[in-house]
């Protein structure tokens, strides 16, 4: 296997990875496997606080809303991973770094300001499961 080939499928798999994550957010966030995650959101909002069920039930919802957002982005990571960015179309990796560098900015900046620091870590993550790729294959998409 290239080193070409070996990060094309490395990011086809993060976006799968992605997906399956936002799917899981969309169905399954006022459960106990989400638990967790609130977990660390929760005492930024409200402190040690019980959460009020009115804001429960936003919480499911925005939490439902996002998670379907995060699903799609990776369905979008997944095709263009496995079909312009294997062809070696320079916009697809053009897309890809323009997205995640807006994407990483904005929602880092904001999780930041509002100090929900589980987030930002998050955000690194997943910027460098898709940045390593990217770094990677560059010389592939200049000519």
């Amino acid at each position: 296997m290239t080193s070409f080939s070996f990060w094309q499928r490395w990011l086809l798999i993060v976006g799968v990875l992605i997906s399956i994550f936002g799917m899981l957010m969309t169905f399954l966030s006022g459960t106990p496997l989400f638990d967790s995650f609130n977990g660390q959101i929760d005492p930024v909002f409200w402190g040690g606080s019980a959460i009020e069920e009115r804001a429960r039930g936003f919480q499911g919802w925005i939490y439902g809303v996002w998670g379907a957002t995060i699903a799609g982005w990776g369905i979008f990571v997944v095709f263009i991973a496995h079909y312009p960015f294997r062809n070696r179309e320079r916009w697809a990796w053009n897309c890809l770094v323009a997205g995640m560098l807006v994407w990483f900015v904005l929602d880092t900046s904001l999780s930041i300001f509002h100090r929900v620091y589980f987030n930002v870590a998050f955000n690194v993550v997943v910027f460098l499961a898709v940045l390593l790729p990217l770094v990677f294959t560059r010389k592939y998409f200049t000519h």
